[in-house]
């Protein structure tokens, strides 16, 4: 459940679903599952240079579905909020 995405300033971006470090259990899944929004997980996405890390809300599974120019997109609109 890890993805790795370069954006235009050659910063590398490594995603991962919040808890998967943990076991892949039922429990650990509902834990970063976002409150009240059904199949909506907590996902934190960590540079590799001087920008901050940032914490996203994506659906499903994030992993596959989400292109690219997508994630990065969601990075950039985190990142001015």
């Amino acid at each position: 459940m890890e993805r790795e995405i370069t954006d235009s300033d050659g910063i590398t971006w490594t995603c991962i679903q919040a808890y998967s470090g943990l076991d892949n259990n039922a429990e650990n899944r509902d834990a970063a599952q976002v409150k009240g929004q059904e199949d909506t997980y907590w996902v934190v996405c960590t540079p590799s240079g001087g920008a901050q890390s940032v914490r996203l809300k994506l659906q499903g599974e994030w992993e596959k579905s989400y292109s690219d120019e997508m994630l990065l997109d969601e990075i950039q609109a985190q990142q001015e909020v």
